[in-house]
């Protein structure tokens, strides 16, 4: 009877040890689709950044499927770092009509309750002035 007892024990502790184990297995799982689909968000926000309009420095933010992803995007002129004479007041000045090198800083956030995740996302883009923002000659 002892032995049975034992037998018995000894399967509810290898039950317990294997249930913990597929219940953290089943916790990454859902981590990673997750971090794949604000992923994809970013992706598909940073490919339609700049399409049918002109890029302005500044900063914009937003939400994705409801407010569960939220975004922030920040657009700035982009300084050349292998060029130490350049400096954030040339990056800021540009001849007028020609094109200017942006950096788009895309900041993906999900999660509640304890500490969020986040995916940070650089890109840097070609960009020409909008004419209707252009001085007068």
């Amino acid at each position: 009877m002892i032995e049975v007892i034992v037998a018995f024990a000894v399967l509810a502790l290898a039950l317990t040890l294997l249930l913990g184990t597929l219940s953290g297995a089943a916790r990454q799982v859902r981590q990673s689709a997750d971090a794949g689909r604000a992923a994809l968000h970013a992706q598909s926000l940073l490919d339609q950044t700049g399409i049918g309009e002109y890029l302005q420095p500044g900063s914009s933010n937003g939400v994705f499927e409801g407010g569960r992803y939220r975004w922030t995007l920040q657009i700035a002129p982009y300084d050349d770092p292998t060029r130490p004479d350049q400096g954030l007041q040339a990056a800021s000045t540009f001849e007028p009509g020609t094109a200017r090198l942006l950096r788009l800083a895309l900041s993906v956030e999900w999660g509640g309750g304890g500490p969020r995740q986040r995916l940070q996302l650089q890109s840097l883009r070609l960009s020409m002035p909008d004419p209707s923002q252009s001085a007068p000659p």
